[in-house]
């Protein structure tokens, strides 16, 4: 169980996520690690409970029945639909007391849009698995070639200098927003599922991803919400174990 500090006024919210093989810690769950993360950047006090999928609790049965993690209780009133639950948090937790989270820029949210299915069909394709890395590779290659083209916010018109590549730590800017909550979750699973089972790296080539995921890992609120490495690896076990 995890806790985050503000004001005694702040609302009651409990997180319900998906438990590890050991049924405590942290279980492999993008969706649950990306509202993890928006709980967090908000700065809102909550409490995160760990669901053990094997033995789902009593308690926890008559209050979501037939629901799997994430959910949310906000005040009391149950929220299943981690979308739903997103655009409810970013509403509701709004400035001035909490931050915005929305992107400036919509691409942000949709450059990364298909790099996790492309990534499932690769690795249960896996060994004979050359079309669908190519395909990989083309998502890795646009995410890269965004993550490099400065933003708008980024150009000074009245500069006599001109920014061809830019300098920014996340998708957005400088600030995690919900495209980055989104995202980085399913990287981290890529990268660590990926290697595991088919030896497969990010290339090196791709400067603007390892940048972003660099940036990403020095933030807590990422690092301390990814699941450990076995998660991810006996959560894939039973996919790789499958492949031709």
């Amino acid at each position: 169980m995890a806790q985050r500090q503000n004001s005694d006024k702040d609302p009651s919210i409990e997180l319900f996520i998906k438990a590890g093989h050991d049924g405590e810690n942290v279980g492999n769950c993008p969706f649950c690690q990306r509202l993890f993360m928006v709980l967090w950047l908000k700065g809102v006090k909550f409490t995160v409970t760990t669901v053990d999928m094997r033995k789902k609790p009593a308690e926890l049965k008559d209050l979501a029945p037939g629901t799997n993690p994430p959910f949310l209780l906000y005040n009391g009133t149950l929220k299943t639909d981690f979308i739903k639950i997103e655009e409810f948090l970013e509403q509701t937790l709004a400035p001035p007391r909490y931050p915005h989270l929305s992107p400036l820029n919509k691409e942000s949210f949709d450059v990364g849009a298909d790099i996790f299915a492309k990534f499932s069909a690769f690795i249960k394709n896996s060994p004979n698995n050359a079309f669908q890395e190519k395909n990989l590779l083309r998502e890795f290659k646009r995410l890269d070639d965004y993550l490099n083209s400065p933003l708008p916010e980024e150009i000074d018109h009245n500069s006599r200098e001109t920014i061809t590549v830019s300098g920014r730590k996340f998708l957005d800017g400088d600030h995690l927003t919900l495209a980055d909550c989104n995202l980085l979750p399913k990287l981290h699973v890529i990268r660590v599922a990926a290697k595991k089972y088919c030896d497969f790296d990010i290339p090196a080539q791709f400067t603007g991803v390892w940048r972003y995921l660099q940036n990403a890992y020095e933030r807590e609120e990422f690092k301390q919400t990814c699941p450990a490495d076995i998660e991810i690896e006996k959560a894939y076990f039973t996919v790789a174990s499958k492949r031709k």
